[in-house]
């Protein structure tokens, strides 16, 4: 450039033509280049000053360079017009301002072509807020878009409502199984219900003989201060000794015997001087069956008033207890009732009672671990298998102590070999012990039983010895007719009427 000229006003153009193959310089646009989209028509680049002589100018507008606001380019959707610009159109007749000489060094401007009546490239259509115009296909996946966010939403809810009501339900659920709270009222069938309503007519027993001593339990017969309990437990008094009876308040009093049977192992004392009694309903003992809920109380041990429950386990087990006489006038036999509430010394006497609070059966005999019976309040523990004494049996017995001072015992009027080692009970075959073998005119001589028959079935129930023939026999009463199965020779039936001896 020669020295002192004047400044160059215009850019400085190269020393030879562009090559249209070339790359273009770095910011402007290449031969095949699109023309850059835009958004609003009267704005060019962002910060941008566009020469006046890049771009016409309508009459009336400033020459100087116009610098845009910086608004952000947007493409137009394809298909689209163009906005118009939104300057003032040129006069009718003013001639058209030649458009400038592209070059690349130009900056490029897109309403130069616009203003000049030249339509812009096509780049898609825009609408005055800027927002974008969808075409059919992306309708339709902005619709499914749409359908999939509310099917969404609706599960949503539903998972929702569904865990809320489920919750509502276990609430609910929990609230019904809630456990009782303090102060409620058992079932009238549970243990609880039960011992409520029994223990206040359960009493303990403390017997003193000149030779032993022992506890025992009772149960209130009746409101003139009779108790049942078992001979076993107050025969150390029997013959000159103190009985005092605990009752379930605390309140101690004295007691007498009234009658007693060592063959049923019951017993009848009353109390005197005492009110308030609470006498326990008797219930049915026929119609107990093998799995009843039942529950036992008594002392154990001296604890009085302590409750145990278990089931019937079996009916009609031929037991017998005592004989420490060696003359067997102490022996009981009885057709028990088998149970597994646990049952220990001192609970004797004590009652057994139904899910009603009925009493069903008085405890008598426990089976030790030694393989023997306990019904003497020795020391030997539960181990599930005790056996009461039927109430049936019982009431009838206790009314006749009540009454007589002593009970009356079925007879068949035999003698039996109690030494016979076969199956079944046998009429012995000879006069033992000063009797006969067969009573003259009694009920085994008038139904044709004869010595050396061996009876093998009561009422179609097998009996294996003269014990359980014992058993069975005294679980009826005075009068009551039988039917034996006898084997003598050949098998034959007899039918029996039950005598009464004291």
């Amino acid at each position: 450039m020669p020295t002192g000229a004047g400044p160059v006003t215009g850019r400085p153009k190269p020393l030879h033509d562009p090559d249209p193959c070339s790359t273009p310089p770095y910011g402007g646009p290449g031969p095949w280049a699109p023309a850059p989209p835009v958004q609003h028509p009267a704005a060019p680049a962002a910060g941008t000053a566009v020469p006046t002589s890049a771009a016409p100018v309508a009459p009336g507008m400033p020459s100087g360079p116009v610098v845009s606001p910086q608004v952000p380019l947007q493409a137009a959707p394809a298909g689209a017009e163009p906005l118009a610009s939104t300057g003032p159109a040129p006069e009718a007749g003013s001639p058209a301002q030649a458009a400038p000489e592209a070059g690349p060094w130009q900056r490029y401007d897109p309403w130069a072509a616009a203003a000049a009546g030249q339509a812009p490239p096509a780049h898609g259509p825009l609408q005055q807020t800027g927002a974008k115009v969808l075409t059919a296909r992306q309708r339709r996946r902005r619709a499914l878009r749409i359908t999939v966010l509310w099917t969404l939403l609706v599960a949503v809810v539903s998972s929702g409502m569904g865990g809320l009501a489920g919750a509502w339900v276990e609430r609910e659920r929990e609230t019904r199984t809630e456990p009782p709270r303090p102060g409620a009222m058992p079932a009238p069938d549970s243990v609880a219900a039960i011992a409520a309503r029994a223990l206040p007519g359960v009493v303990t027993l403390h017997v003193h003989g000149a030779d032993e001593s022992g506890t025992g339990t009772g149960f209130v017969l009746d409101d003139r201060g009779h108790v049942l309990t078992n001979n076993h437990v107050v025969r150390p008094a029997a013959s000159g000794g103190d009985i005092s009876v605990t009752l379930s308040t605390g309140e101690t009093a004295k007691a007498k015997i009234v009658g007693r049977d060592s063959g049923y192992d019951l017993a009848v004392v009353q109390i005197t001087r005492v009110h308030g009694l609470t006498p326990l309903p008797l219930g049915n003992s026929d119609d107990v069956r093998v799995g009843d809920p039942v529950v036992a109380i008594g002392a154990p041990f001296g604890l009085a008033g302590t409750v145990t429950s278990g089931i019937i386990s079996a009916k009609e087990r031929p037991i017998t207890a005592g004989g420490d006489d060696g003359d067997g006038s102490d022996v009981s036999y009885v057709d028990a009732l088998q149970t597994d509430a646990p049952i220990n010394p001192g609970n004797s006497g004590g009652p057994l009672l139904d899910s009603r609070a009925r009493v069903i059966g008085i405890n008598s005999v426990i089976r030790s671990a030694d393989g023997g019976t306990d019904s003497d309040g020795g020391q030997a523990g539960s181990i599930g298998l005790g056996f009461a004494i039927p109430v049936n049996q019982a009431r009838r017995v206790a009314d006749e102590l009540i009454d007589k001072g002593h009970a009356t015992h079925p007879v068949i009027g035999v003698n039996l070999d109690m030494g016979y080692t076969g199956d079944g009970a046998r009429v012995d075959d000879k006069a033992r012990g000063g009797g006969p073998a067969v009573v003259r005119g009694g009920p085994g001589d008038r139904a044709g039983l004869q010595p050396g028959d061996v009876i093998t079935e009561v009422d179609g129930q097998r009996v294996h010895s003269g014990e359980e023939l014992i058993i069975k026999v005294r679980a009826h009463r005075p009068g009551d007719r039988l039917r034996l199965t006898v084997e003598h020779g050949g098998e034959r039936e007899v039918s029996v009427v039950l005598g009464e001896q004291n």
